[in-house]
């Protein structure tokens, strides 16, 4: 990955480094209430042949996991083949007033078949939606690109259903140590220190490919 890659997330990492430490006695919270019964989402891609999977722990509105998207992108094709890959929502809503929505409405797009459709569209739009007072026009719009039935998109958006599935995902992250965006968990277990290009990743990946997969 690039030299401005490297420098974008490390000026993100020391803005917001502060912040984040606050969200990590606050992002166990919930938003409109939500059911504990709820099971966190489930959205996965790749074969997973050699039996790894890679979550993501993200923010659709946080600038970090914006300028993570491609390489995560890149990651999920290099791999399409041998692992799992799962995106699941961690919207740090205390200072992205528009993370929750975000998530909203991947999920609602979701339940037409379209959550990756929306999930990328989200990231591409990033800038465009994120300092919106109302970003529903600009989800309404990607929805439409997709070709969703748009009312059944605003009812899902709005939903306890949609609601409860976040607020599972934000429960499940807390409980492997996310407190930040992004955070991945590789096999169960939080990567500390998120690599900054897809080396990086790959030597990890790799790792633990060999290790799952060794003679017993």
């Amino acid at each position: 990955m690039s030299k401005r890659f490297i420098i974008i997330v490390l000026a993100l990492v020391l803005g917001f480094g502060g912040i984040f430490y606050f969200t990590k006695h606050k992002s166990s919270g919930t938003t409109a209430g939500g059911s504990s019964n709820a099971t966190p989402s489930n959205h996965v891609m790749g074969l997973g042949k050699k039996k790894v999977t890679l979550i993501e722990y993200g923010d659709y509105q946080c600038p970090a996991c914006g300028a993570y998207y491609p390489l995560v992108k890149q990651l999920t094709t290099t791999y399409q083949n041998d692992i799992y890959f799962q995106f699941r929502n961690f919207p740090l809503y205390q200072i992205h007033q528009n993370a929750f929505a975000g998530g909203r409405a991947a999920e609602a797009a979701g339940l037409q078949g379209k959550y990756w459709d929306m999930h990328d569209l989200l990231y591409v739009n990033q800038q465009a939606w994120s300092s919106s007072n109302d970003p529903t026009s600009y989800f309404t719009s990607y929805a439409q690109s997709l070709g969703l039935n748009v009312d059944k998109f605003k009812t899902d958006m709005a939903s306890d259903q949609v609601n409860n599935v976040i607020n599972a995902d934000i429960k499940a992250g807390t409980s492997l140590g996310a407190n930040s965006t992004p955070t991945f968990i590789l096999d169960g277990k939080k990567i500390n220190s998120n690599p900054r290009d897809l080396p990086s990743f790959q030597t990890l990946i790799n790792a633990e490919i060999k290790a799952k997969n060794a003679p017993s």
